[in-house]
Parts: structure tokens; C-alpha cells; sequence
């Protein structure tokens, strides 16, 4: 971890989520045999899930004290109550949804067009996975995310220094902008935020030209931040161009937002292959 000598507030981008990202689940996988999780027990992304739902708010909370900013406790509390909850409902569907995967269940494809799950019967069992999957992709994932990048920002609303010789990144740290973009790029493309994202990064880049005519500047964490979300939105943009004629994905993205999930691109065009 790299904290720049003259702050002692740590770097923004990876404080909260770069400790254990959210699909966790799946690279253990790939290095734990699978009779040691049997899939009627959590597996080792599980647990791993289950500490980050644990170490990461605990984060945010250091984060926060940390605020040359007095932010408002009370949203903080809520924030923090919410991002918590939307993550352990996360943490049980997509659970339940790699087990699927075991059995035949396709990332690319709609429940109701999964071959697995078209043919259930009572039929009323579809709408049970499609219960489940509104909990981990929609519920879940708004009451994760919009938490975290709203206390991602109200940090960000703080880290801004009169000096203009204080704004800038020491040089160890301008490599770590890259894993650090590539990482939220991850998690807007995985996650399905990008609207969410992209209010975030514009709402930061209104805040800084607003700053700017008080003659306030962007400190080095500030600078971090900003960078990586700039970064994050290039490969988003490069992602949806490299697959904007994709037909199988462009039906299960239907829309004018068009991000599809790293996961459906893997399901479809590398795991298909063996």
C-alpha cells in the first residue's frame, strides 16, 4: 500500500474494495479442489466474501475518520448499514448463481432461457431463480454500490489543498492508476453501475472545476481517484466498442446502456470453447 509522505490519509481507490473483489468466488475456485467445498456448503469465495463484508466497512469507517472534512455521521451510519446488507444479500445470490454454473447454467443467457431452467417444473420454480437473480443483480447491487460510491465521494469533496504545490501524485504511485482503473472497470462492467458510475465521475468533475474557482486543487489522493475513474471510463468505453456487434450479448443487454458483464463474455466465447 503506498501513502504519499505528506498526507497521512490513505489512497482512496484501494482502501474500500481492492482487498477482496467482488467475484471472489470464482478465482478460488480455479485454485481449491472442489470436494473440499461441496456445493451444499459455502465455498472458499464465500468465506472470502463473508470477510469482505466485514474488512470493508470496517475501511470506510477509517476512510471517513480520516476526512480533513467533518462528514455527517448519520449518513455515514446509513451508508454504511446499507452497503452492508446490499452485500450479504450479493453474497447469497451470487453464491447460489456459481453453483448454477457447475450444473450448466449459462452468464450470457436470460433464468428463463437457461437451459437448466426452462424446463422446470412446477413452472412456478422460474420465478424463484428469477426472484433470486432480482435480489443478487438489482436489490443487491443497489444497496452495495450506491453506499460506496456515495462515501467514495463525500471523501473525494475533501481532498482538495490550497497549495498548488500539493497537487500532484508522487511518482510511485501514478503506476498503481492502472490496476486501480482496471479494477473499477471491473467493477462497473461486472457490477452493471455504469449510470451509477458515470453520475459519480461527472458529479467529481463538476466538484473540481467548482473548487478550481476558489483556487482549491485536487490533493494527491484526490488526483489518485479522479485518475483511476478517468482511467476506468476509457476501458469501459474501449470494452463496449470491442463488443458493440456481439448479437448474443446486444439480446442480453438490451437497451441504450450497453456494458455487458466480463462473466456473460467469458460463459459465451471462452468456457463454450472446452
Amino acid at each position: 500500500m503506498f501513502i504519499p509522505p505528506d498526507s497521512v490519509r490513505p489512497l482512496p481507490s484501494i482502501c474500500p474494495e481492492d482487498i477482496i473483489s467482488k467475484k471472489t468466488a470464482s478465482v478460488p475456485k480455479l485454485v481449491f479442489p472442489l470436494e473440499w467445498f461441496p456445493l451444499n456448503k459455502p465455498s472458499v469465495g464465500d468465506y472470502f466474501h463473508m470477510a469482505y463484508n466485514i474488512i470493508t466497512p470496517f475501511l470506510l469507517l477509517k476512510l471517513i475518520e480520516r476526512s480533513p472534512r467533518t462528514l455527517p455521521r448519520s449518513m455515514i451510519y446509513v451508508s454504511i448499514i446499507t452497503f452492508i446488507m446490499g452485500a450479504s444479500i450479493h453474497l447469497v445470490g451470487d453464491s447460489v448463481n456459481h453453483r448454477l454454473i457447475f450444473s450448466g447454467y449459462q452468464n450470457h443467457l436470460s433464468v428463463r432461457e437457461n437451459p437448466i431452467i426452462k424446463n422446470l417444473k412446477p413452472e412456478t420454480l422460474i420465478d424463484s431463480f428469477e426472484l433470486l437473480y432480482y435480489y443478487d443483480e438489482y436489490l443487491g447491487h443497489s444497496m452495495w454500490y450506491i453506499p460506496f460510491f456515495l462515501i467514495l465521494f463525500m471523501y473525494f469533496s475533501g481532498c482538495f489543498t490550497p497549495t498548488k504545490a500539493e497537487s500532484s501524485m508522487p511518482g510511485p504511485a501514478l503506476p498503481l492508476v492502472v490496476p486501480s482503473g482496471l479494477y473499477y472497470w471491473y467493477l462497473v462492467t461486472e457490477g452493471q453501475i455504469f449510470i451509477l458510475f458515470i453520475f459519480t465521475f461527472f458529479a467529481m468533475l463538476a466538484l473540481v472545476l467548482h473548487q478550481k474557482r476558489k483556487r482549491l486543487f485536487l490533493d494527491s489522493n484526490g488526483l489518485f481517484l479522479f485518475s483511476s475513474f478517468a482511467l476506468t471510463l476509457l476501458l469501459v468505453a474501449l470494452w463496449v466498442a470491442w463488443l458493440w456487434n456481439d448479437p448474443v450479448l446486444r439480446k442480453k443487454y438490451p437497451g441504450v446502456i450497453y456494458v455487458p458483464e466480463p462473466w456473460a463474455f467469458y460463459t459465451l466465447h471462452v468456457s463454450s470453447r472446452h
